[in-house]
């Protein structure tokens, strides 16, 4: 009785419980249906249709089709309420909303290409029809949306769920380790059936974790705010000393009286309610509390006058005697229907509705406010949202919580789902090694995002790090080590929503001792660079500007070959080139010392270079005596080693004074 007020479900199997064995009257049904008595009524009306002949009859039988469809419409049984209204329009019955409530009916199906041919044979009727055209709309998104899913894993809660129906989750404090719901399983009170829905009413059931974390087996609430009426869809007060609570009176042959009741927690135990005066009007619903995070307003469904037209949201401020009722506005409220709403801390408003473009029955929507007062509304989406209802969500731990929906449920009954968005793990990892590829222990590895994060970590022993990233952001990175120049990195992170590692190495130059420069070429027996040197100079040019405060001398080496003179004349030309192209590059002229050594360094062999040319063993000089020892085919890998350009550090402090 509470969803639909929506009811939650209905039982249409257990009809003639309800309507006995006396002959169905027309009359009978219809003043069941005015009490609200909607599953008593589709019974009755049901044995009336079958009753009447399909050639004599045929007005009649239009006229309790709609009407039983209506009450299937009332409760929630999508498949029923397409059968009842497709015979409506086959026996003629002269209202055009059977058009619009069928493709309503096949929407929550799934059926959307049957729905918009009914939406559209009411649009050519009413062309204006805000339902019609969102329910088209809806339909259209709807394929949309599956095609799309959102990362949001959901999952059916079994251990909240019984074999009736359980909707309406509600988390009791910030620990989150309390679940309440509403429910009509076994353990409800009271043993009759109700002639609105067929089964029990509900009663208020919750969950607690135990010491492992473990949810554990719902019980009744304790204490007397559950009776035999319908209690549930309920609300806290922030410090959790107080129920706000959905209840749904009733008297014999009476319409449904459905309003919000408040309970006090003393212990364990709650109180029985106390009606909660929002106005003095006796005939509207007044339903769905939801206490907003800093306790001053009272957020409730109603279909009081002053609405749009259905179930409108509304609030009320809590601690403000004088203040009136605020309906939230042409932006939320549609002519259908705005139910269940939800306020998470951040401000933003959760709440269902069949009014904006949807999957079909109620979808959830998320509503934020933006900086000039409009509401920005959003579907949920898919899996979240189905072409079935989706309702009555609540937040735990960051992107998670529980929803309850009737969805993949023949009978309609509605069940406990959870939901969590999985965290997307981005992380940039890598190791500091130097110009031999030596790990550097103890190196520091800042970066800096342009989200304003500012993270810093020392790496290990081997040299690797690891980084936790964002999506989309860009990202500065910087490697030091005593000993050692600074290099520099940026990276952008994709905005693709998936996991990712992306991987940045460093390698330091030693202030210590030379470093070769790999891949510098010069043309044969002259000082001119040839142009594939042009990247390894300018990653000396990018870690001269990382590195403002150090001067290098840039010092070319040749081979045996030829006399020392012209050896050193060619390598001094050869310094000076490239001296020259850091200088073109940007690089101030009095940080650069260009030094020709000729053939008088040789090179000693390094694990790195052993690795490489294993002819060759770690500390191996490759004077012109080791050399002329070895191998013709040796002797030139020797000579080609020889021949390389170096820088070293001389100063670390240019600039500073």
């Amino acid at each position: 009785m509470l969803k639909r007020i929506y009811v939650p479900l209905s039982l249409f199997l257990l009809a003639w419980l309800f309507t006995g064995c006396n002959s169905a009257k027309l009359s009978t049904a219809d003043g069941q249906f005015r009490r609200g008595e909607y599953f008593a009524a589709a019974a009755t009306y049901r044995k009336v249709y079958n009753k009447t002949s399909p050639r004599k009859e045929r007005a009649l039988r239009g006229k309790i089709a709609f009407r039983m469809a209506t009450c299937y419409r009332m409760l929630n049984s999508a498949p029923r309420c397409a059968g009842a209204y497709q015979n409506a329009i086959r026996y003629h019955y002269p209202d055009s909303t059977a058009y619009l409530y069928l493709g309503r009916a096949l929407q929550m199906q799934g059926k959307y290409k049957d729905a918009i041919k009914n939406y559209d044979l009411y649009l050519e009727k009413k062309p204006d029809d805000p339902l019609a055209l969102n329910g088209k709309k809806g339909c259209e998104l709807a394929v949309e949306l599956k095609a799309k899913p959102t990362r949001y894993v959901v999952k059916r809660a079994n251990l909240f769920n019984s074999r009736r129906s359980e909707c309406s989750p509600m988390f009791l404090g910030s620990d989150y380790d309390q679940l309440y719901f509403s429910s009509t399983n076994d353990k409800a009170s009271g043993n009759n059936k109700s002639d609105i829905t067929g089964v029990k009413n509900n009663d208020i059931f919750f969950s607690k974790k135990d010491e492992k974390g473990a949810w554990m087996r719902p019980e009744l609430v304790e204490g007397e705010v559950n009776t035999e009426l319908d209690e549930g869809i309920i609300s806290f007060s922030p410090d959790g000393s107080t129920m706000y609570l959905t209840k749904a009176r009733r008297e014999p042959n009476s319409d449904t009286s459905v309003e919000i009741f408040t309970s006090s927690r003393s212990g364990a135990k709650w109180s029985a309610g106390q009606k909660y005066e929002i106005t003095g009007d006796t005939l509207s619903v007044f339903a769905h509390p939801a206490v907003s995070p800093d306790g001053e307003y009272l957020y409730f469904t109603s279909d009081m006058p002053g609405g749009y037209g259905g179930k409108d949201l509304w609030r009320i401020a809590l601690n403000d005697e004088k203040g009136g009722v605020e309906n939230l506005g042409s932006q939320i409220n549609t002519p259908g229907d705005e139910v269940f709403p939800y306020i998470r801390e951040n401000g933003d408003l959760y709440f269902s509705s069949d009014g904006h473009p949807g999957m079909g029955g109620l979808d959830l929507f998320k509503a934020k406010m933006n900086e000039y007062g409009v509401w920005q509304i959003e579907n949920l989406g898919y899996p979240i949202n189905s072409s079935s209802d989706d309702f009555g969500i609540t937040f735990g731990p960051g992107e998670s919580g529980f929803f309850s929906s009737n969805r993949n449920d023949a009978r309609g009954y509605d069940h406990i789902y959870s939901f969590e968005l999985p965290t997307i793990n981005v992380w940039v990892t890598g190791v500091v090694i130097d110009r031999d590829e030596e790990p550097v222990p103890d190196a520091i590895i800042r970066i800096v995002g342009k989200d304003g994060s500012n993270q810093k970590a020392i790496a290990r022993k081997d040299g690797t790090y690891k980084f936790p990233l964002s999506l989309g952001t860009d990202y500065v990175m910087m490697a030091g080590c005593r000993g050692f120049l600074n290099a520099k990195n940026e990276m952008r992170t994709s905005d693709e929503e998936k996991n990712i590692t992306y991987s940045v190495d460093f390698i330091l130059a030693s202030i210590t001792k030379p470093v070769l420069i790999e891949n510098i070429f010069y043309d044969f027996d002259k000082a001119t660079l040839r142009p594939e040197s042009a990247t390894a100079l300018d990653e000396l040019i990018k870690m001269l500007e990382d590195n403002p405060n150090v001067t290098i001398e840039l010092g070319a080496h040749t081979d045996m070959k030829g006399t020392d003179a012209y050896n050193l004349n060619l390598s001094e030309r050869r310094a000076k080139s490239v001296v020259d192209y850091l200088i073109a590059g940007g690089i101030a002229a009095d940080r650069l010392t260009p030094k020709g050594y000729g053939e008088s360094q040789p090179k000693t062999i390094t694990k790195k270079m052993a690795q490489k040319y294993p002819m060759f063993k770690e500390g191996d000089v490759l004077t012109e005596e080791y050399i002329l020892a070895l191998p013709e085919d040796q002797q030139e890998i020797a000579n080609q080693i020889n021949r390389r350009t170096e820088f070293r550090v001389l100063k670390i402090n240019y600039g500073l004074y």
